[in-house]
């Protein structure tokens, strides 16, 4: 039997994405939202809804890219080497190129593709 799944039903998922309002860089990868903001070199930076595009999948399905955040000031310096973005319950964690960030600068976090493939 063929599975198949509508973009409609597949945006569902990304407009839950779409939710999150809060994006940290970490110094390591967080376990829980507590520990995300203990581990973040930024002070949590606020995203909107003009921060997330929906688009056709790379691979199949579909894809919200979370947009670069610009210039972010940086409180503590450390390895930067993941990006998280939640929703004050649920959080997503994704790894970014490791940098070397130094307090009272600044950063522009990377912008980054969440993909839900069709099924197989």
């Amino acid at each position: 039997m063929a599975k198949k799944a509508t973009d409609g039903f597949i945006d569902g998922g990304l407009d839950a994405i779409s939710l999150c309002t809060a994006y940290n860089i970490c110094s390591n990868e967080p376990a829980s939202i507590a520990e995300c903001d203990s581990l973040s070199l930024i002070p949590t930076h606020t995203l909107t809804g003009g921060d997330f595009t929906k688009a056709d999948g790379d691979t199949s399905g579909r894809k919200v890219t979370v947009a670069q955040q610009a210039t972010l000031s940086i409180d503590v310096s450390g390895e930067a080497n993941h990006v998280v973005i939640n929703d004050g319950t649920d959080f997503y964690v994704t790894t970014c190129t490791p940098q070397q960030l130094t307090a009272n600068g600044t950063v522009t976090g990377p912008a980054f593709d969440i993909e839900i493939l069709d099924p197989a």
